[in-house]
């Protein structure tokens, strides 16, 4: 596989884990660290730096080691998504996973808002990365709008049904110039090495991690699961056909 460069900065491991839904924050210190991530995005409400009346989810976080990816989760329009980022930057944050769902039950994304904020957050010289629908022209768009990377979904947020969006993944990966980042309704490790055998450069799960009865063993499965996809890949895997192939010969008794 080809190395992995989002916004400048390359990326060892394919995995990244949003930080949502963790009991405390010293377990997802502990989840971090099994999952060996180099990205994590979190909402701008949970970061309290300098506030001692709150638990402050950068103080889990090694920043040397971890990019920390601010999202916009909530607006439900560009202009309170804009809103955010910019409040973000301020904060110094230049990584903006941005989210636009004004649907509250399925938390689809708003694919003409969308553009609308990755257009004015890249113009701010922000590290763009849309959460979209798998849709390959809207991917298309938000590429030349500016976007370092697209994450299109594989099933509604929090949903753990897997990879339902397959045929339109293959082809945004098929047309994309930026790195492609499947998120949203990861619910196994098998999900995720699915999407990286798809030809995706990379992966996003919470909830799967999260919301697990042992969410530091189910990081470390996530992580070995992308590692195994990237090996197979490298391997160079056989293609399939539609008929049989016998694994020994057929004419030694002839």
């Amino acid at each position: 596989m080809k190395e992995l460069v989002i916004g400048g900065r390359k990326f060892k491991s394919r995995f990244f884990l949003g930080t949502g839904k963790f009991a405390s924050s010293e377990q997802l210190k502990a989840a971090l660290a099994a999952s060996e991530t180099e990205l994590v995005t979190t909402a701008l409400t949970r970061v309290h730096e300098g506030d001692a009346a709150h638990d402050d989810i950068l103080k889990a976080i090694d920043r040397t080691k971890v990019e920390v990816m601010l999202n916009t989760s909530g607006a439900r329009n560009a202009e309170e998504a804009i809103r955010i980022a910019c409040l973000g930057e301020a904060a110094g944050f230049k990584w903006i996973k941005l989210e636009i769902h004004p649907d509250a039950r399925y938390l689809l994304p708003d694919p003409i808002e969308t553009l609308k904020a990755v257009e004015a957050c890249a113009k701010r010289g922000l590290v763009v990365l849309p959460y979209i629908n798998a849709d390959p022209v809207l991917a298309h768009r938000c590429e030349d709008a500016g976007a370092a990377a697209v994450m299109p979904l594989g099933s509604p947020i929090g949903s753990n049904r897997g990879i339902r969006t397959r045929d339109m993944i293959e082809i945004i990966v098929e047309q994309s110039h930026v790195p492609v980042v499947v998120d949203a309704g990861i619910g196994l490790p098998s999900h995720a090495a699915e999407a990286i055998e798809l030809g995706a450069d990379a992966v996003l799960a919470n909830t799967a991690v999260a919301a697990a009865d042992d969410p530091v063993k189910m990081a470390e499965a996530f992580k070995l699961a992308v590692q195994g996809a990237e090996l197979a890949l490298q391997a160079g895997p056989p293609a399939a056909g539609r008929m049989a192939a016998a694994t020994s010969p057929l004419d030694i008794f002839s």
